[in-house]
């Protein structure tokens, strides 16, 4: 009876390890076969999935969700973040949050690029296109990840605003300078558009746009700093600029 019973027992636990064995091997099996991207601007689609799936076993279902579990994600340069939804155990999607850039500055060599609170975010060795280059600003020493050492802060919520407006209207600069006073110019190719204070700046990029495309191929500059929206006489005035 005793040597029954135990081959019984150790029947049962052949049966367990068994099926443990091959449920583990089934799990172990199955892939991710199809990723989709959601989010992503800065990067096309394969760009991302090279970036997240980088080794074999990335593209193993269950390695990859304990590996969303349990480890930190991959840093990818411009992206704050990023999560991987399962879809299904063949299908993942990544949905990507990109760092928010305003605007970059120029400093040793480097492009320092910035958020709306003036943080530094990003540096690269080339300039990426979309994004305008702010000059006439005086800053210290820079230090990504910390802000923009500018002797006034509030700069940074005229930038916003400004880049908000020129987005809003679908218009690309190439660059904005400030001058001492925070005046704004903007530059588009060879025209150079005088924006003056942030006063009325909603009405003046809203003119801007109906204007861009009288002169966009010009070379000049457009006086948009005497605009008044309650004043038609005083709204724009744009100079050709004669070169030998």
């Amino acid at each position: 009876m005793g040597d029954t019973a135990g081959q019984k027992t150790h029947m049962g636990l052949f049966v367990f390890l068994v099926v443990i064995v091959s449920a583990a091997a089934v799990v172990l099996s199955v892939n991710v076969r199809q990723v989709t991207v959601a989010g992503n601007s800065r990067y096309s689609e394969n760009e991302i999935v090279g970036m997240v799936f980088q080794k074999k076993i990335d593209w193993n279902s269950a390695y990859l969700f304990l590996r969303e579990k349990t480890r930190e994600h991959i840093q990818i340069p411009f992206v704050e973040d990023y999560k991987l939804d399962f879809v299904s155990p063949t299908h993942v999607e990544v949905i990507v949050h990109e760092k928010s850039m305003v605007g970059y500055v120029s400093y040793m060599g480097s492009y320092m690029y910035f958020d709306k609170d003036g943080i530094v975010v990003e540096s690269t060795d080339t300039a990426l296109e979309g994004i305008p280059e702010i000059s006439g600003l005086k800053f210290g020493q820079i230090v990504l990840h910390q802000p923009l050492p500018v002797e006034d802060s509030r700069v940074f919520e005229e930038i916003l605003n400004l880049t908000q407006l020129l987005s809003l209207r679908k218009l690309e600069v190439d660059g904005i300078r400030y001058n001492s006073k925070g005046d704004a110019n903007l530059y588009f190719g060879n025209v150079e558009v005088v924006l003056g204070d942030s006063s009325q700046m909603d009405g003046k990029i809203s003119l801007l746009a109906n204007m861009m495309p009288q002169i966009r191929d010009l070379d000049g500059t457009l006086y948009l700093d005497n605009y008044d929206e309650n004043n038609d006489d005083l709204i724009s005035t744009f100079k050709k600029n004669f070169r030998e």
